[in-house]
């Protein structure tokens, strides 16, 4: 476990569905259990370690998280729990007039999907104030098609199934 993470929305959809106390019956990707039990083996392991949320000031990434999942799901509470134990920073990320996160120039053209231009914004805002910080993502194999463009601008990725998501990635370019 790395010392600071934005959390994609993905792994916490993923880590409810497959909460073995409180399973939730909802559209989680991947379909396969055991792959979202490891999901939820990661949330678990992030909720009890010293590493930090990372979320936005505006709220952006929160109100997604809440859009997503509700109180009793299980990756809701391990961001209420990161907030509750001042385990989260809070960087200030930049808008646009239609609420999408400004990033720079090379990586506009390179994120396609607006609403995970956040998610980058946040990291690097984290890592703008020598806080390194990573993205952990599970379901949504787009990162893989940013990942170099990401890391040339100091963004890493954690993929928590990445055999899974490497392997779905490829049979995706290969469409």
């Amino acid at each position: 476990m790395k010392e600071r993470y934005v959390v994609d929305t993905n792994v916490l959809i993923a880590a409810s569905a497959a909460d073995p106390l409180h399973p939730k019956d909802i559209d989680a990707t991947p379909a396969d259990p055991e792959l979202r039990r490891q999901v939820w083996q990661w949330l678990r392991q992030f909720r009890e370690s010293s590493a930090r949320l990372v979320l936005d000031q505006q709220q952006e990434i929160y109100r997604e998280y809440r859009h997503k999942l509700d109180g009793n799901d299980y990756g809701l509470q391990v961001v209420i729990h990161k907030l509750s134990t001042c385990a989260a920073d809070i960087v200030s990320v930049a808008y646009d007039a239609d609420g999408n996160a400004l990033l720079p120039s090379p990586l506009e053209t390179v994120v396609q999907d607006r609403s995970d231009r956040k998610m980058v914004a946040a990291c690097l805002a984290s890592i703008r104030l020598q806080r390194p910080c990573l993205i952990a993502f599970a379901g949504d194999t787009d990162w893989h098609d940013w990942e170099e463009a990401l890391r040339e601008h100091g963004v890493e990725l954690e993929p928590i199934i990445e055999a899974w998501s490497r392997r779905r990635h490829a049979e995706k370019q290969h469409r």
